[in-house]
């Protein structure tokens, strides 16, 4: 159990600057809206962008948590559906609609509201984690897709955001956006490619 936490913690902080820049992405995309004067135009079809972005995050966060389950385990089918299934659709909830709508909360933006893509839209959020679930056990993919869950996920946080966002927005709230896409990406994102398939390798 030591060296798994060992190994965690060190996967959790070699994360940490690769989020960073993934959350300073989503930083660019908002001043280039603010300053092109985009911002209020993209906020009413904001909706339409995170439900292309949540379900490709999704697939890539199957995919992840499929193929690592794997490669440190025994390829028990019906454990590895269950864990690339809850690892996505659950923990891809937390990253792009729980975090950011507390952000959106405590950040006092105009129509913070929270939504949860499984219920809302199943369709277009089970096929993506079946389809990646097939994928990471029949090929297996780590790095790459990793990289892709990384900003596909800052950028559905992102959007989430900013289908909360009014007519102004200051400073401070640009600030506190960028804190908690960071939040929203490293702490879920790591843990359903890191921590929670690591917990079921038995070495």
């Amino acid at each position: 159990m030591k060296g798994r936490i060992r190994l965690i913690t060190i996967e959790m902080r070699k994360h940490a600057p690769f989020t960073l820049f993934g959350a300073l992405t989503g930083l660019i995309i908002i001043f280039i809206l603010i300053y092109g004067n985009l911002l209020f135009q993209i906020t009413p079809i904001s909706k339409n962008i995170f439900y292309v972005f949540h379900p490709a995050h999704i697939f890539f966060s199957a995919l992840v948590t499929t193929t690592l389950y794997l490669r440190y385990s025994k390829r028990k089918i019906w454990l590895a559906i269950i864990i690339g299934y809850t690892g996505s659709i659950g923990i891809a909830t937390i990253s792009d609609s729980i975090i950011p709508f507390f952000g959106e909360v405590l950040l006092n933006l105009p129509n913070a509201g929270i939504h949860i893509g499984f219920i809302e839209e199943p369709l277009i959020t089970n096929i993506p984690a079946i389809l990646g679930i097939i994928i990471g056990f029949w090929r297996g993919f780590s790095k790459i897709p990793h990289a892709g869950h990384v900003f596909i996920s800052t950028w559905a946080s992102l959007f989430h955001v900013i289908m909360a966002i009014g007519t102004t927005i200051s400073t401070i709230q640009i600030i506190g956006i960028f804190i908690f896409l960071f939040l929203a990406v490293w702490l879920p994102c790591c843990t359903s490619d890191i921590i929670y398939p690591l917990l079921f390798q038995k070495k």
